[in-house]
């Protein structure tokens, strides 16, 4: 099996270095494709994969293709490749905003196709990906993708009407944890903590509460209800949050993310 990445941005990179981190995947069965040989360069000597500025090189030596360029390059990259893609081979976009129905019309014809929605965790296996795809793509085929997923975190398979939501949820909402992230440290820093040392009581927070939601199969609201003990500094801090609106804010942040994408 040999993956190709048309581009080699930070999304496409995480993947990369998680996939062959993990181990799911050698070196040698990974390539990519980008304009700048500059940026292939460095990919390549960071892992060690396969590099190439020709697209269609990818295209002829790859069993599954993935489109990791800017959305707007999107019909202009699968222009350049299309005529050569294969019954077997499966092209996977992780684009925002463009369906498998606007993908296969661009295509021109029938063909196995993928979207999927990574996240940039993905570069410390720690990603979570969304995956969906069209009536040619075998059960087979998407759990064989899921597993090579799973070397850079956790896979999902949803209904495609769902993506829009994950993009929120997920594929975004890293930016959202760090702004977080910072946030908490600014506080701390506020109060005379060192910055440094700030974000790692910050990082490690967030972290363990992820960890502890995953691992407990507990709510949210729950784990919340335990640490706020009756007239203590936890539920002061949690109704101010409540009385600055940041449960609303960030709902208000997803949907705006959701319409964006829906524009794409």
């Amino acid at each position: 099996m040999k993956v190709g990445y048309i581009g080699c941005g930070n999304m496409a990179q995480a993947m990369i270095g998680g996939m062959i981190s993990s181990g799911v995947i050698k070196a040698t069965q990974v390539m990519a494709s980008n304009p700048s040989i500059g940026k292939l360069e460095q990919v390549k000597q960071k892992w060690g994969i396969e590099i190439s500025q020709d697209n269609q090189v990818l295209a002829k030596a790859c069993d599954i293709l993935i489109l990791a360029v800017k959305p707007h390059f999107y019909q202009q990259v699968i222009e350049e490749v299309k005529d050569l893609l294969r019954p077997e081979q499966i092209l996977i976009s992780i684009a925002p905003g463009k369906t498998l129905e606007q993908l296969e019309l661009w295509v021109g014809k029938r063909a196995k196709i993928i979207r999927a929605m990574p996240n940039t965790p993905a570069l410390v296996r720690e990603g979570m990906t969304a995956v969906c795809g069209n009536d040619l793509v075998t059960q087979e085929e998407i759990e064989q993708i899921c597993l090579l997923f799973n070397g850079f975190g956790k896979t999902q398979v949803i209904l495609e009407r769902m993506m829009d939501a994950v993009i929120a949820v997920s594929g975004s909402s890293p930016a959202y944890v760090y702004l977080f992230i910072e946030a908490l440290a600014d506080g701390a820093v506020r109060e005379g903590m060192p910055r440094d040392q700030a974000y790692i009581f910050a990082s490690q927070a967030v972290l363990g509460s992820a960890r502890m939601v995953l691992e407990t199969g507990k709510h949210p609201g729950e784990l919340k209800d335990a640490v706020c003990s009756p007239g203590g500094t936890t539920i002061e801090a949690v109704c101010k949050l409540e009385e600055t609106g940041f449960r609303s804010s960030v709902e208000q942040a997803m949907k705006a993310c959701v319409d964006k994408s829906r524009q794409m």
